[in-house]
């Protein structure tokens, strides 16, 4: 991927966050414990991330992970889906965060889920070139043949790993599903404008399941 090709990075977060992220920015896993966060994550992958590491640097509960694009595997898992309606939906947020943090002291590159095994590191933003647009930007990540939907899978959710703390500088869109989403993050008063983004939150017509 080539760093012209990338408009915006993605973080995915629950409604009852977004004030104290507009107050205190977007914090890591292990600095936002303190401020009971409420959690859109699986516990069973947090687990994991809980003990892994960068190499050189700290575990991944120590890092802001932004995804390349949110329209992964992981919202899909988030809204509910194959569930109809999707449970989640008119609770979660996806942030638009400016590209300009790849230059930010000690961000990483992860290409492909960062909890994954085979997942690769690498510093910001030259790490860029290992991530595959086609992966990322895929439509689908099922496939007749497991190994590549795993791969798919894990490409999808290519990661940029900020260190500690994301200020509120660098936002630039909150993006919800649908006009109703739209209607409850309204109702909030944040005294920010929400977009409702429906291709990003498989609100297009088109559903699958994997």
């Amino acid at each position: 991927m080539k760093r012209e090709e990338l408009q915006e990075l993605h973080y995915i977060t629950h409604f009852d966050n977004l004030a104290s992220i507009l107050r205190r920015g977007i914090l890591s896993h292990r600095r936002a414990s303190g401020h009971n966060p409420t959690s859109v994550a699986n516990p069973s992958v947090q687990a994991i991330r809980s003990t892994k590491s960068v190499p050189g640097g700290s575990s991944l509960h120590h890092y802001v992970n932004l995804y390349i694009s949110a329209r992964n595997a992981m919202l899909y898992s988030i809204l509910g889906f194959p569930a109809i309606p999707p449970p989640q939906h008119l609770r979660v947020c996806v942030i638009g965060v400016s590209p300009s943090v790849l230059d930010l002291p000690g961000v990483v590159i992860a290409d492909g889920n960062a909890a994954a095994a085979l997942t690769g590191f690498w510093p910001s933003p030259e790490g860029l070139d290992k991530v595959s647009k086609e992966l990322v930007f895929g439509r689908f990540w099922t496939d007749e043949n497991p190994s590549v939907a795993t791969v798919k899978r894990e490409g999808m959710m290519a990661e940029v790993l900020v260190p500690d703390r994301l200020v509120p500088r660098h936002f630039n869109h909150f993006y919800v599903c649908c006009p109703q989403a739209k209607l409850h993050a309204d109702q909030l008063n944040l005294g920010i404008a929400f977009d409702v983004n429906g291709n990003l939150f498989f609100n297009d017509g088109v559903r699958f399941h994997g």
